[in-house]
Formats: C-alpha cells, sequence, structure tokens
C-alpha cells in the first residue's frame, strides 16, 4: 500500500508557499471544489454530492496531498485504481469515481488549464451488469409482516420501505419532500426532483395507515417524518434519515436471508416486478414510476386514464 501511495508523493504539491505562487485552479482539489460549488449553486445537490465524495476519495488516496492537473497522468490513475482494489472497494464504484473524476479533468483540458493526455486509459470507467433488485411478492408480504414492535428503528425503516412500495416505488428524496398539501380528495400529487414531472396517486389504506402511525408536527408542511424541521439544514435531515434507513433494512434483509442488500432504491425495483408478475402492461408500469418525459406523459393520459394506474396499484397492495 504504502509504495503505490508514495511513488507519487516526491512529486506532491504540498507546499503552501508554492500554491500561493501559481493559480489555484491549476491544481486539482480546488477547481473541483469549485464545481461541486457550482452545481450545489444549480439545485444538482445529489450530484455534488457525488462529486464530493469523489474528491474525498482522491484525497485520502494522496494523503491530503493536492495535485497539478500538469502531473495528472495515466499512472497516476493506474495507482489509485490499485488503491481503490487494496481498499475493497467494487468495479463498479471504482468506475464511478473514475468517471467522475474524467468528467472533471476534461472540463480542465477545456478551460485550458491541462493539455489531453488520456491519462484513463488504462483504468476502468465500463458500467458493469446491475444486479437484479426487484423482490418477489412473497419477500415483500414477509417484509410487511414481520414483528417490529419492540424496535423502533426498524419498525420506522420498514415502513418508509412499504410507503414507498405502495407509492409505486416513489424515490425517497421525492417522499422526503412530500407536503402535506399535496394530498387533497384521495389523490396525492408530487413532482419527481429527478425529471420534474407531475404523478398523481390514488391514496390507499395502507398509505393512511403509515401516516397515522407517524404523525408529524402540526407546524411541519411535510407528509411523512423524514425532514423533522423545515427549513433548518433539510438536505443534511435527508441524508442522515437515509443512510439510517438504509442500514436498519439491511438487517431486515439479513433477517429475513434476503439474498441482495436491501435499500430503499429496492421497493422501486420491486414494485416494477411484482406490476409485471401481474401481467399489468408495461406502458401502464411505466407511466405508473414516471418513466416519461412530462411532455410524453401528458400526451399519453389523453389516451390512459389514471384510474387504470390506481386500479394496477391497488391490485399489487391487495396482494400482500
Amino acid at each position: 500500500m504504502a509504495s503505490i501511495k508514495t511513488k507519487f508523493d516526491s512529486s506532491s504539491i504540498g507546499s503552501k508557499q508554492v500554491k500561493n505562487s501559481i493559480s489555484s485552479s491549476a491544481f486539482l482539489q480546488p477547481f473541483m471544489q469549485e464545481v461541486i460549488h457550482r452545481m450545489h449553486a444549480l439545485g444538482k445537490e445529489r450530484t455534488g454530492e457525488t462529486y464530493t465524495s469523489t474528491l474525498n476519495s482522491f484525497m485520502r488516496f494522496r494523503q491530503d496531498r493536492d495535485i497539478l492537473w500538469e502531473e495528472f497522468d495515466a499512472d497516476l490513475l493506474v495507482s489509485y485504481e490499485a488503491y481503490l482494489k487494496s481498499t475493497g472497494v467494487d468495479m463498479n464504484t471504482i468506475s464511478f469515481y473514475n468517471r467522475i473524476l474524467r468528467a472533471v479533468y476534461n472540463r480542465a483540458v477545456e478551460k485550458g488549464l491541462t493539455i489531453q493526455r488520456y491519462p484513463f486509459k488504462h483504468v476502468y470507467t465500463g458500467i458493469g451488469k446491475t444486479i437484479r433488485r426487484g423482490l418477489p411478492l412473497k419477500v415483500i408480504r414477509n417484509i410487511k409482516y414481520m414483528e417490529l414492535s419492540t424496535f423502533p428503528l426498524l419498525d420506522y425503516a420498514r415502513d418508509m420501505f412499504l410507503f414507498s412500495f405502495y407509492t409505486r416505488g416513489m424515490s425517497f428524496i421525492d417522499m422526503a419532500y412530500l407536503k402535506k398539501s399535496d394530498l387533497k380528495n384521495g389523490i396525492l400529487t408530487y413532482r419527481r426532483k429527478k425529471t420534474g414531472q407531475r404523478l398523481w396517486i390514488g391514496w390507499e389504506k395502507d398509505m393512511q395507515d403509515i401516516l397515522d402511525k407517524y404523525p408529524v408536527a402540526q407546524s411541519s408542511p411535510y407528509l411523512l417524518p423524514i425532514i423533522r424541521e423545515a427549513g433548518a439544514k433539510e438536505r443534511t435531515q435527508y441524508n442522515s434519515a437515509l443512510h439510517l434507513i438504509n442500514r436498519k433494512l439491511k438487517s431486515i434483509g439479513e433477517l429475513l436471508d434476503i439474498s441482495i442488500p436491501l435499500t430503499m432504491y429496492v421497493a422501486r425495483h420491486s414494485w416494477a416486478s411484482v406490476a409485471k408478475s401481474k401481467n399489468i402492461p408495461i406502458s401502464v408500469i411505466s407511466e405508473g414510476m414516471g418513466h416519461d418525459s412530462e411532455n410524453t406523459t401528458l400526451i399519453y393520459l389523453n389516451s390512459l386514464d389514471t384510474t387504470i394506474i390506481d386500479k394496477a396499484n391497488k391490485l399489487i397492495i391487495n396482494s400482500i
């Protein structure tokens, strides 16, 4: 391990004096931090977080020593990949980090901060086959009927998972920002954070049961107990809740001997898998999950009544 890191220590730029004499944009860390800052300013919070995670990983490899773009070469990236492998990082995550670094590097090239040396030509930037994450109805039923009354955090994680499943695989970010005002006359309406697409979901008793179980403060505008203090570092509250829930879901998965790691995202895959097993048309599944663009959806809704989607979802929920 030491040999991997120290290979580049001799050429590292660790001195503040040297850094002060050269434009900060000539170094990777401040340049990437500026990219991250712009992402947050544009509201691209999740992307900014993934870039921050990548920068933190790379700086751990560098032992917090910054590097000039001029020294950012293929040998460095090969050593970084070897370091990641030695710490047990899987290949998909390695590819994820490498692709983000490549995007930042290409931006530096575009700005004339360095010449294009194609430093990523010897490292992995592919996308491996994703493990199927959808659970069959029987397993969803086992999760639903687990006796967890004496384990409140496991209970809470299970209920958030089920709420996502009940709402056609709603993403956790969308669950977190649901407002009380989004639920009117038996219809839950929300706009997907990822695409901006508006979706309508028929309200079912199982959804209401979860709401009744976790009443939120009257002063809170939010529907679910995820962001508990409106206006107070809401993104931090969201991230903390997601990490807690996924950690507890992993424990539930282990208790039930589920073969894949149980996370909130599995609920989304599972709704699609169960819907398909119920012979619900792919077009209805796609519409129900909000896979189409908003314009396509608006056109499609002219020929597909949303009650068809609600009936499909009711069929799935009643099957558990």
